[in-house]
């Protein structure tokens, strides 16, 4: 309307001839500001998530049972990397920031191969004097309360008492890189801790591979702490072998197909603790 008033003295059919270009333009215009919108709005909420995924939450599926029972296969968590502090920053006192504590269950860097991620229970902290006799792990000499651990009845002497004191063990038991420094930490009968370094295990004690076997983990490999379980399907690790393309897509397309059928609904938005 407003561009045929600008048209004042202009006859009606000398006017309405030229209105079409007018409202063409007008219609291309609402479109290209429409698409513009959703174009901003598209890329706003791509930042949001990149931001989100790295400095805030990340989601993890758990492709093994070393943290059984808390976690189980097929547990899928979201992951609070805005948590812990200590690396020195100026800015951790002026936000949530806190240190990772004893207990804590961690996702990091696993050090060695692809640094794929690793879930595990913070045990050992910058410091302690770590020991563990009879499947019972001594901080400082003092045993540890741990409700959470299970054992199975297969009994393995290396695993449950540690540090070894058979040089011969620690060839063929440890990663080659771990056996190579483990005696640099050991006083007496006890594994110290290094700054900045912990000690890590699952709680399923005689099924995980942690720093008994490959040792510390950096505290700049800490990703986060696990909040909640916000899926859970019933899975087993051979289901988490294929990591190429074709094999996540057929996994996903798998899990799907049996989703109400394989989902456990009970484990759904449970805190991990």
């Amino acid at each position: 309307m407003e561009s045929i008033e600008t048209d004042a003295g202009a006859n009606l059919a000398e006017s309405a001839a030229p209105s079409a270009p007018p409202k063409a333009a007008a219609v291309r215009k609402v479109i290209a500001g429409s698409l513009a919108d959703v174009l901003e709005s598209l890329l706003v909420t791509i930042l949001l998530a990149l931001f989100a995924t790295t400095f805030v939450l990340q989601a993890f599926k758990i492709p093994s049972g070393s943290m059984e029972p808390t976690l189980l296969v097929g547990d899928h968590v979201l992951v609070n990397k805005f948590l812990f502090g200590g690396r020195g920053a100026w800015y951790e006192k002026l936000l949530p920031y806190r240190a990772v504590r004893r207990g804590d269950i961690i996702v990091f860097r696993f050090p060695y191969d692809d640094h794929v991620h690793y879930v595990k229970r913070v045990i050992g902290l910058p410091g302690d004097h770590l020991r563990i006799v009879n499947q019972v792990v001594y901080i400082d000499g003092k045993p540890l309360l741990e409700p959470y651990a299970i054992h199975s009845e297969a009994f393995d002497p290396f695993g449950e008492d540690f540090p070894p004191l058979d040089h011969a063990q620690l060839q063929e038991r440890l990663r080659p890189e771990w056996a190579a420094q483990i005696d640099k930490y050991i006083q007496g009968d006890s594994l110290v801790i290094p700054p900045d370094r912990y000690f890590v295990m699952g709680d399923n004690r005689d099924d995980s591979s942690d720093s008994r076997y490959w040792g510390f983990v950096d505290r700049n490999a800490i990703m986060g702490r696990p909040m909640f379980i916000y899926w859970s399907v019933r899975a087993t690790p051979d289901d988490y072998t294929d990591r190429s393309l074709a094999g996540t897509l057929f996994g996903i397309e798998d899990t799907l197909a049996h989703l109400p059928s394989r989902t456990r609904w009970h484990r759904m938005l449970r805190e991990v603790h």
